[in-house]
């Protein structure tokens, strides 16, 4: 299934947000999820099984090899921990480093950033999960498995959970580290997530779960693919005030996306922020007008960032050349993951990072 498609018919297993004894109540003052780019104790992946998700047996071994070559090569910056039930971990031992940590955490699909845990740290420097609970996109996918993941990893790793109150997903919200969040509305002010919730409502809450001060809106796309436009997959900070923005050299101004995507980077332009723009891949390898191609949605890891190349000489050579400049002093590995783009996403989608 493609993540860029509306699942129809999808009458998804929700899980049930089973918080435990080590959910919080109430805000910690002080608490902030710091930037991606700060150091990380570890990154968390998870391994896709599910065959209701990827029906083909031919695609899912593309796919997990693509997962594998991903945790592959982060390993060789800081520690990869990946998550999967008993049963998958024969096959996935075959195809990934033996440095890579796989965990006994029953998985479904891949997309980690979007059900694993959010980690937060408090001004003595512990962390705690800040959770927004995954619940499909909107239950358009099964995630009995994939529901639980941040609750399982916070249990075994003894940290307590606060519970954000929201639906959603981290890839529906970027963050700056300093205090400036940004989102699609699409992503979030939705009746498949948060029903009956003001903007300003959720506005408050995910303030709060990042330990921010402000936040830009824009409308995004609802409806036209599942994830009903993550912020990821089109616009980065890479630091305070700073945004990496991936736009297409033609928009199409028939394809909401296009039209998105413009009314995005204009309000971020009208917030005063430092805005570069680079040009999405025309020449690539997939021409499905579904394919996800984002420049955009790299991962940022200990001394490295891993970003995707599509195949397009001159869009891989400028994104290349962007990424090295906003990312001084990193080694900057790009690798073919086409597979992701067809099924809706990026090495970002399938990372999360755990703090130091």
């Amino acid at each position: 299934m493609n993540r860029r498609h509306l699942i129809a018919g999808g009458a998804a297993i929700c899980a049930t947000s089973a918080l435990g004894n080590t959910a919080l109540t109430k805000t910690p003052a002080g608490l902030f999820v710091p930037p991606e780019e700060d150091r990380h104790e570890r990154t968390f992946m998870q391994w896709p099984v599910n065959r209701q998700v990827h029906p083909e047996r031919a695609f899912l071994d593309i796919l997990q090899q693509t997962i594998a070559d991903i945790a592959n090569t982060i390993v060789e910056f800081e520690p990869v921990t990946l998550l999967m039930a008993k049963e998958d971990q024969k096959r996935a031992r075959s195809l990934i480093s033996e440095a890579v940590e796989i965990w006994n955490t029953p998985t479904e699909d891949l997309w980690c950033r979007d059900s694993g845990p959010l980690f937060a740290k408090l001004p003595n420097g512990k962390r705690v999960v800040s959770h927004l609970q995954f619940n499909g996109w909107g239950a358009k996918q099964v995630h009995k498995r994939d529901g639980r993941v941040a609750v399982e990893i916070a249990e075994r790793l003894g940290i307590p959970l606060l519970a954000s109150g929201l639906k959603g997903e981290a890839g529906g919200v970027e963050h700056d580290g300093h205090g400036l969040l940004m989102a699609h509305e699409s992503s979030w002010v939705n009746k498949n997530r948060n029903p009956g919730m003001s903007r300003g409502e959720i506005e408050k809450r995910l303030l709060a779960a990042y330990g921010a001060e402000r936040m830009i809106w824009s409308p995004g796309v609802w409806g036209e693919d599942i994830t009903d436009y993550h912020i990821d997959s089109l616009a980065r900070f890479t630091g305070p005030g700073r945004v990496l923005i991936n736009l297409p050299d033609k928009p199409d101004m028939k394809d909401p996306f296009h039209i998105a995507a413009l009314d995005t980077h204009d309000k971020l332009v009208a917030a005063k922020l430092e805005v570069e723009v680079i040009p999405e891949p025309e020449r690539r390898r997939v021409k499905s007008i579904d394919f996800v191609a984002s420049y955009a949605n790299y991962y940022v890891c200990n001394g490295g960032v891993v970003a995707a190349q599509f195949g397009d000489r001159e869009g891989d050579k400028i994104a290349l050349k962007a990424l090295k400049k906003h990312y001084p002093g990193r080694e900057v590995v790009t690798l073919n993951i086409d597979v992701l783009g067809e099924v809706g996403g990026g090495i970002h989608c399938a990372t999360q990072q755990m703090p130091a």
